[in-house]
């Protein structure tokens, strides 16, 4: 039978189809570690590091520029842009595969992983950088990875040539106290935090392994965690260029860039349970509670607030604010000739180191209760709760026969004021509490008063203090601190 051109046509289709059948079938059947061997081919010219891009302003951004700069050194640079929501304006991107887009915040349509950023990333160190930096020099990151790998530092950065490129800091971090400390760095370039623009490069494990790995601000945050769990980084003899045309170039995009910078710092302090930074040179930062706020705590059950199951003592700037209530509320009572004294935990706070014990949560005062009528105050809260001038709140407490003054109508922080009256020789009331320092005492204790340091100021404390406080808490109270219900939790945890 004679061969047309289109029977011919249609067996050489037919032989190519069949071909390609076979050869996909075979790829389908080799291990999957050969399969992954070819797009590594760049991993032998270096390391290979994921850009993650996560500091920037949606409303103002060099983000293309950066992206664009690093695809210039290797077309295969896997590059994510981290942001919360879809950035908008919208954000210019190569539409290639190496380079993504990632979206911290759940949503409904998307799935539980697309929110995680480790999802995105799948080299084994990761560069976090910063906007308005710039790509120049080829083998910067390899570089960072060498000095990495051969470093006892857990991260490396080099400074990126702006007006605030980064020096090194020493940061000390107490949860205990809510604080965080900023101190010059005595073994520069080796650091605990940077302040300033830098490029900051880390085991991709170590980044995800963090409490928060991406919040914001990033460098405020990634320090932070890493300072608490004693990783150093490294200052690298390096730089990172500035982009061409840098981000924020307008006295209004900086700022609302430094406005929403500075509510968004707050707000992740507030988060990580930061109450008090101390920067070098003394100048300090709180991000607690005021006088316009509610206090950093709730309802106190069995004289043992929340923060102290959470091993953590009372937050600074409520200690603050009672500090600021009890040299009020001390100055008012001495005006109007009413004696007063150092009671209970304040006494002993003050008997121990001049201050209020680091864990109280009141301040609490002894009062003659025959001066109550020398102060106008106390005459007004016997018919109700009075604000004054200053914004402290007087009242007749609701627990018990005794005065409270609050620090403001919205923050409940305060000083209670226990009215006792002699009875033969003893200060006595009419009612009690169950307390085992509400006792009566004999008033010789109280002739004459003391002065005693307390809070910044000098304070009116019974005679032979020592004595007193032993008779209302027990013999070694001052040398031998407990929290005040240690049946509900005790300060040595047992």
């Amino acid at each position: 039978m004679r061969l047309t051109r289109c029977w011919a046509a249609l067996a050489a289709a037919i032989i190519l189809n069949l071909l390609v059948f076979f050869y996909v079938s075979w790829l389908q059947h080799q291990p999957r570690n050969s399969r992954a061997r070819a797009p590594r081919r760049s991993s032998a010219t270096g390391p290979r590091v994921t850009v993650l891009i996560r500091e920037f302003e949606a409303f103002d951004n060099a983000v293309p520029e950066l992206v664009d700069s690093f695809l210039q050194q290797d077309p295969a640079q896997p590059v994510v842009v981290a942001a919360d929501t879809l950035p908008y304006p919208p954000l210019s991107l190569p539409r290639i595969p190496n380079v993504r887009l990632a979206l911290l915040q759940p949503a409904l349509d998307r799935p539980a992983a697309a929110s995680r950023p480790e999802t995105y990333v799948a080299t084994e160190f990761v560069a976090l950088v910063p906007d308005g930096a710039r790509a120049e020099s080829p083998g910067h990151l390899e570089r960072m990875v060498e000095a990495l790998r051969g470093s006892s530092a857990r991260l490396v950065a080099a400074p990126v040539t702006t007006n605030n490129p980064a020096r090194c800091l020493a940061l000390n971090i107490s949860l205990r106290e809510w604080t965080a400390r900023y101190s010059p760095a005595p073994g520069a370039p080796r650091c605990d935090a940077l302040d300033g623009d830098a490029v900051v490069l880390l085991r991709s494990r170590d980044l995800f392994n963090l409490s928060v790995p991406l919040a914001r601000p990033l460098a405020t945050s990634l320090f932070l965690q890493t300072a608490l769990r004693g990783w150093t980084v490294q200052l690298l003899d390096l730089t990172f260029a500035t982009a061409r045309q840098p981000p924020l170039a307008t006295a209004h995009a900086r700022w609302k860039a430094e406005r929403e910078g500075r509510s968004r710092r707050a707000a992740l302090l507030r988060a990580l349970g930061i109450r008090l930074v101390s920067w070098e040179g003394g100048r300090l930062e709180w991000f607690g509670c005021s006088k316009e706020s509610t206090r950093c705590f709730g309802t106190v059950a069995g004289d043992t607030p929340s923060y102290l199951y959470e091993g953590r003592w009372t937050p600074p700037c409520c200690l603050r604010a009672l500090r600021e209530t009890a040299r009020y509320v001390v100055g008012v009572l001495e005006a109007a000739g009413v004696r007063y004294w150092l009671e209970g935990g304040s006494l002993l706070g003050a008997a121990r180191h001049g201050d209020i014990i680091p864990w109280d949560y009141d301040v609490d005062l002894g009062i003659y209760l025959e001066d109550v009528s020398n102060c106008e105050q106390l005459r007004s809260a016997e018919a109700g709760s009075v604000v004054d001038e200053r914004g402290f709140v007087w009242e007749k407490a609701v627990e018990g026969d005794f005065f409270r003054v609050q620090y403001s109508e919205s923050n409940h922080l305060h000083v209670d004021l226990w009215p006792f009256y002699p009875r033969n020789g003893v200060m006595t009331k009419d009612t009690w509490l169950d307390h085992r320092q509400d006792v009566e005492f004999p008033e010789h204790f109280l002739q004459p008063l003391v002065p005693l340091p307390f809070a910044g100021f000098m304070a009116q404390a019974p005679n032979n203090y020592r004595r007193f406080l032993e008779l209302k808490f027990g013999p070694g109270v001052i040398e031998n601190p407990e929290y005040p219900n240690p049946a509900l939790l005790s300060l040595t945890g047992g």
